[in-house]
């Protein structure tokens, strides 16, 4: 612990001391190097961004000033230039990184979107499950994961092996929807005979997911089985019901 700081809290140690006073294990750019991006509030994703505070805050501190100005995240990202140059301690130099930050995740974001698609109907949910998984010569099981728009915000294979209870399991394909913020999922996987007819597996585990969904508040909207050039809708086949 930072020397004149013994007893007080983490959050209590960032408003005290300058980045470099602080133990490495709590600075951002080193949180984020052992624990992952997605480990890090917003505060401290900021921090890293701002790399530096001025006179009377630390990096950490100015970033908590700014994004309680803003009061919200749509705010800041639709900040503008002269927006941010109002705040104390934001100058000409942050205020451009940090538009140039917000518009470069906004870019990727967009990017993605129109590289990934929307899914309007089950017709075009098969048909996209069946350009992913038609070749392959083993099981497996993907997440399409949309957004409230029915836009494909990340896609993921799950795991490769026979959809059965002692592999397949709920946690594993929520999980990456929670990290995506998803609203619906889309399951599918592909029976290498070319035979898209669920088996009691097949419906057993979609069953447990669909309850799961509605525990957690993530829609499982269908689950797609692709058999060669063909594909069963287990929501058309009543299995939600």
């Amino acid at each position: 612990m930072v020397e004149g700081c013994e007893g007080m809290t983490e959050n209590q140690v960032l408003l005290k001391t300058t980045i470099h006073e602080l133990p490495e294990e709590i600075r951002p750019r080193e949180r984020l190097m052992t624990h992952g991006a997605e480990s890090l509030t917003m505060y401290e994703l900021l921090a890293i961004v701002l790399r530096t505070g001025n006179r009377s805050l630390n990096a950490i501190q100015l970033a908590m000033k700014i994004i309680q100005h803003f009061g919200t995240r749509y705010d800041l990202r639709t900040a503008s230039y002269h927006d941010l140059i109002q705040l104390p301690g934001v100058g000409p130099a942050k205020a451009v990184e940090i538009q140039a930050a917000i518009e470069f995740g906004r870019r990727l974001y967009q990017s993605n979107q129109e590289k990934l698609g929307v899914i309007m109907s089950t017709k075009d949910a098969g048909n996209y499950c069946i350009e992913k998984l038609k070749d392959l010569q083993q099981e497996n099981v993907m997440a399409l994961y949309l957004n409230t728009k029915n836009q494909i915000v990340k896609e993921k294979t799950i795991f490769v092996g026979s959809l059965n209870a002692s592999v397949a399991h709920p946690r594993e394909i929520f999980k990456e929807g929670v990290r995506a913020s998803a609203a619906r999922i889309i399951v599918a996987h592909n029976h290498p005979s070319s035979n898209p007819s669920p088996s009691q597996a097949d419906i057993d585990f979609t069953r447990r997911l669909a309850e799961v969904g509605e525990l957690i508040g993530i829609e499982i909207l269908d689950h797609i089985i692709v058999g060669g050039d063909a594909f069963l809708s287990l929501q058309e086949y009543g299995v939600f019901e």
